[in-house]
């Protein structure tokens, strides 16, 4: 590997699937703003609904969620009386009732099970409109899926599952923390697939600990062979500092940064060979996949939950940590499970950060959002189209001149197009645009 690749590598950089990011929300945001911006949104405004369940039975070593191992019954009764309380609550702030996107994440949504998954839909059906084609998707545990859960899911319309698969070699997963073998994985998938949720996703990830070339190719090509819609190939975020149960994992037995570069560079390889379409830094779909098609004509978006299709006016958050985006900006709720019990139970939002958008904050997420899904932006242009002279985002030329002059990116005045060398390092380019990471820099993890 050239000297520049590996430099390029060891950076760090946010995964932008918001922007301003997370570490920039401020606490001066509550319940108050969340009241306000809901009852803003217009009765026709189209709405998705982010639902979060903290809880696994138990906690993999390179988990980055906001989640906790919970082994009794009763903590998920709890939760799921909460979060209908968080549904009501929302609807009666705001006239807007019609979704066109639904996604469970955590955690493990399907720990919560059949009956009370059902029951949580329920309340969903009573205070919003889910008729008009509504993409539901959720977020599962190959190793709990059980029929009982398949048979619930397809009666409540669930579209889409995700399965998190990351590695399917046995040492990786030992290392890992997270024994799941590929049967294991196979057997959930045709579990889905019979009780009629077909379009399936696969979660496969790279730089984890004593995984090689060799395994991620492997990884990646029984994956495919499960035929799946879509996969999301995430490089490991080793934030120990963040995660404590990353302490688990055994620095020295990470790859390096020109390792990551390389296994990520087979899967690509393995899964394009097996007839998948690369779509923006991470993600790989069949040709006809709507996703693929969203990216091919530049209309694909990003968001909390990656790379989607979902146009929503306004992302709703339930759910403890969970994260909305509304027009005015975005709310964040508590992210301990006293305080957003607390605040539902008493009536009130549990909003406890956020951040509301600048002028320039909707033109700089425009600008990196296009980076990010289509690799080509003209920034001068989306100035202008935000009522800016051309040269307003030109402070980002310094970067960009060294990303132009290490082959990540070509320039024409101010028209930034990624080179399929600098594909890997599209968050180094959107970090140019970046002016709350300029002003405060946070600590993020690799590039790659």
């Amino acid at each position: 590997m050239d000297p520049a690749s590996l430099a390029l590598a060891e950076r760090s950089a946010p995964r932008y699937t918001s922007y301003p990011t997370a570490p920039h929300f401020s606490k001066s945001i509550g319940c108050g703003e969340t009241q306000s911006w809901l009852a803003s949104l217009a009765p026709e405004a189209s709405l998705s609904l982010y639902l979060h369940v903290p809880f696994c039975a138990e906690i993999c070593a390179y988990c980055g969620c906001h989640t906790k191992a919970v082994r009794q019954d009763a903590p998920l009764e709890a939760y799921v009386e909460t979060l209908k309380s968080e549904i009501a609550l929302t609807s009666r702030a705001t006239r807007a009732r019609r979704v066109t996107s639904i996604h469970w994440g955590g955690g493990t949504p399907g720990i919560i099970g059949a009956s009370r998954f059902a029951a949580v839909v329920s309340v969903l059906r009573d205070h919003f409109d889910l008729s008009s084609g509504t993409e539901h998707a959720i977020e599962l545990d190959p190793r709990l899926l059980e029929a009982d859960l398949v048979e619930a899911l397809g009666a409540a319309g669930v579209t889409r599952a995700s399965l998190g698969v990351q590695d399917l070699n046995a040492h990786v997963q030992e290392a890992s923390g997270r024994i799941q073998p590929y049967e294991t994985v196979a057997r959930a998938v045709q579990l889905l697939r019979d009780g009629g949720v077909t379009a399936i996703n696969l979660d496969l990830m790279y730089g984890l600990p004593k995984q090689s070339v060799e395994d991620a190719a492997r990884t990646a090509s029984l994956a495919a062979s499960l035929q799946p819609q879509r996969l999301a190939v995430f490089g490991y975020a080793h934030v120990p500092w963040f995660k404590s149960n990353q302490k688990l994992i055994d620095a020295a037995a990470l790859p390096g940064a020109g390792e990551r570069l390389a296994q990520a560079a087979t899967m690509r390889e393995t899964l394009e060979n097996a007839g998948f379409v690369a779509i923006g830094l991470d993600h790989f779909a069949r040709p006809d996949d709507p996703l693929a098609v969203a990216a091919r004509e530049k209309r694909m978006r990003r968001n909390f939950q990656g790379y989607t299709t979902d146009a929503a006016d306004a992302l709703l958050p339930f759910g403890v940590s969970s994260i909305g985006r509304l027009p005015q900006g975005y709310v964040g709720n508590a992210a301990d499970l006293a305080g957003w019990r607390r605040a539902i139970e008493s009536a009130r939002f549990a909003t406890t950060r956020g951040l509301a958008f600048t002028r320039e904050d909707i033109a700089r997420a425009e600008l990196i959002e296009r980076l990010m899904c289509d690799f080509d932006v003209d920034f001068g242009a989306v100035a202008a189209r935000h009522g800016y002279a051309e040269q307003a985002f030109d402070s980002a030329q310094a970067s960009l001149d060294a990303l132009a002059a290490d082959g990540v990116i070509e320039l024409w005045r101010r028209r930034v197009a990624v080179t399929e060398r600098g594909k890997p390092f599209v968050r180094l380019v959107a970090a140019a645009f970046d002016a709350y990471l300029q002003a405060a820099p946070a600590r993020h993890s690799s590039a790659v």
